[in-house]
């Protein structure tokens, strides 16, 4: 769980938080659909996070509009793609595990890893 401008998201608000960022970074446009599509929820649960998103600042929506992240969400985002990024190589190319335990793995450590133990790992992938 992040914590933006003293406020918490939740994992799932982060995993929205990385579709809406990949999508952009796909297509240069986010409409909720490509998000219900990427995660596999329905419309309304994206409604209903995109709501909580902006209410955060971190999402610009307009209900039949197309989105955009703010800078704060941008940031977040990147946040949340780069822990991914690093476990998942790490889990890969460290601990050996094959690639789709290392992606699950990935996905579930990257919520729930804190600021000073992510930088402790990319310390010692560094310096491995």
């Amino acid at each position: 769980m992040q914590e933006i401008k003293g406020k918490s998201i939740s994992s799932s608000l982060e995993d929205y938080l990385e579709a809406i960022y990949e999508i952009y970074i796909e297509k240069r446009g986010v409409k909720a659909i490509d998000i219900s599509k990427k995660l596999g929820v329905g419309r309304s649960s994206v409604t209903e996070a995109l709501k909580t998103l902006a209410q955060k600042h971190l999402v610009n929506y307009s209900r039949y509009g197309v989105l955009s992240l703010t800078s704060a969400g941008e940031d977040a985002a990147k946040n949340v793609i780069e822990k991914h990024k690093v476990l998942y190589n790490f889990f890969k190319n460290t601990l050996n595990l094959d690639e789709h335990e290392a992606q699950e793995n990935a996905c579930r450590v990257e919520h729930v890893l804190s600021e000073k133990a992510f930088q402790s790992l990319m310390d010692f992938v560094n310096k491995s």
